[in-house]
């Protein structure tokens, strides 16, 4: 039978996949009713569940993908529980979400069916955590579609949240994730008519597939941060936030600096903080040597993503200091003749220096053009005239000030929603520019009375209202209590 299972992997993936979407769809049918009370009863079981196993699945995921580092992803884990929880707890989700009495229209939340969730091999477990609940709070099934080299850690976060939610009270089916990972498997939960909306976190190639499917998708482009240092910055917390930002997890997060540009009249000074605070320049040889580890086939190594500095520097053939946090490489250009120029998920990061924060500028557009258009910026100014330059020249939609790129893109030390599913909006190819959440997974009904009649009532004389704004003649108790009439309708 292993056999068996060994030759035919892809046929195996796919019937996975059509038994997954089956049950998926069983369970979505069930659960597209639930009441809000018991979906937010639901997800509290499933917050709880996670957080008591965010280390497990943190190690799990180490274990397995060899990414990162176990502590950092403990912190990923509980921030996708936590944060993302308090961000949406008390969203409205179920039956009537809004009344607007002066404008006479209801809304009504209802699901958007079966989501499959692509997920990558970077932050396996803190997105199936993430995505799962953001998809039942919306009253949604998900079934996630991991990367190959995290299936089982991916899996287990799956069966922790289903476990919990089913103790209370979800239907079996409604979260599950897919144990034979094929590419045949991944298109077959993709193409499947039950399939309502794909969620695609992960490389290039993977999230312009989600978008090949005739199907509702929310795809994730490649991040290729720049940070920008102008003299006017707060230098000792500008190098303390990049270096807490690139080292957090080996650097294996899409939001992360990639490089940092540094305006020519505080390079010096900047540098001997940088330095201070764990971060160790290259020199030209040792870049050399470093991007031809690096880079494989033009794009990222891999085998190179996520390991520590030391591990990098010995796989170069290059000596660093003890404790060195971040490798910096100071080039003088950027594109394909500049392999570190380009987005590296490893601790790090290209380093410019300009003359101007005007010519700082033109650097920042070069690295974000090379591959981050959409993604983030991050500026370290006390500047506005230069803030607001930046904000509004970059094709970016995260501008993030005085803070680290990989905690303030997701919402941790910035108050941006949280989430691990950054948009790039259509500059990268997305539907949406925002930070991913429940209410991205949510389709509106809208009951809009007449509020101003095309054809006008008569009064009481019989002589014709003429175009009056209805609310302007039926008091709002009335209106009040018509909605709680129309909502009682939708839901005897």
């Amino acid at each position: 039978m292993a056999e068996e299972k060994i030759r035919d992997k892809d046929l195996l993936s796919v019937q996975r996949a059509r038994t997954l979407i089956q049950r998926a769809n069983k369970a979505y049918q069930a659960f597209k009713d639930f009441s809000q009370e018991d979906v937010d009863k639901i997800i509290a079981s499933m917050v709880e569940a996670g957080r008591d196993a965010a280390r497990r699945l943190a190690e799990l995921a180490v274990k397995e993908t060899d990414y990162g580092n176990v502590e950092d992803k403990v912190v990923k884990n509980i921030f996708s529980i936590d944060n993302v929880y308090d961000s949406i707890k008390d969203l409205k989700t179920a039956g009537v979400i809004n009344r607007d009495l002066e404008k006479k229209i209801i809304e009504i939340a209802h699901p958007m069916g079966v989501v499959v969730a692509l997920t990558p091999t970077t932050n396996p477990t803190s997105t199936v955590i993430f995505k799962a609940l953001i998809s039942v709070k919306s009253r949604n099934a998900v079934i996630f579609s991991p990367h190959p080299n995290a299936v089982q850690c991916s899996f287990e976060a799956a069966a922790v949240l289903s476990n919990a939610a089913v103790a209370a009270g979800a239907p079996e089916g409604l979260i599950s994730c897919l144990d034979v990972i094929t590419l045949e498997g991944t298109r077959e939960l993709m193409a499947s008519r039950d399939t309502s909306i794909i969620l695609a976190t992960g490389g290039l190639a993977m999230v312009k597939a989600a978008h090949s499917y005739g199907k509702p998708a929310i795809g994730v482009g490649p991040g290729n941060t720049p940070a920008f240092v102008d003299k006017s910055a707060d230098l000792e917390k500008a190098a303390k936030d990049i270096v807490a930002s690139k080292a957090f997890d080996y650097g294996v997060i899409c939001a992360s600096e990639q490089a940092i540009v540094v305006e020519k009249s505080v390079d010096e000074r900047f540098r001997d903080i940088f330095k201070a605070n764990g971060a160790h320049f290259l020199n030209e040889q040792e870049i050399t040597k470093m991007g031809s580890i690096l880079i494989k086939n033009k794009g990222m190594n891999p085998v190179m993503v996520g390991k520590s500095p030391k591990y990098l520097a010995d796989k170069a053939g290059i000596n660093i200091p003890e404790g060195t946090k971040l490798l910096v490489a100071p080039l003088k250009g950027v594109g394909p003749d500049y392999p570190i120029s380009r987005e590296i998920l490893s601790p790090i990061v290209a380093y410019y220096t300009g003359d101007s924060w005007e010519g700082c500028c033109k650097i920042c557009l070069q690295v974000i053009e090379f591959g981050g258009v959409g993604h983030t910026l991050v500026i370290h100014s006390r500047d506005e005239e230069a803030i607001t330059a930046f904000a509004h020249q970059k094709p970016v939609f995260r501008i993030l000030i005085n803070t680290p790129a990989s905690q303030g893109a997701v919402g941790l030390s910035t108050s941006l929603l949280p989430s691990m599913t950054l948009s790039t909006g259509t500059w990268g190819g997305g539907i949406s520019s925002d930070n991913i959440s429940a209410k991205h997974l949510l389709n509106i009904k809208r009951v809009a009375y007449e509020t101003n009649p095309v054809n006008p009532p008569a009064d009481k004389d019989g002589r014709s209202a003429g175009m009056v704004k209805s609310n302007n003649t039926t008091s709002e108790k009335d209106i009040e209590g018509i909605v709680r009439k129309v909502v009682d309708e939708i839901y005897k």
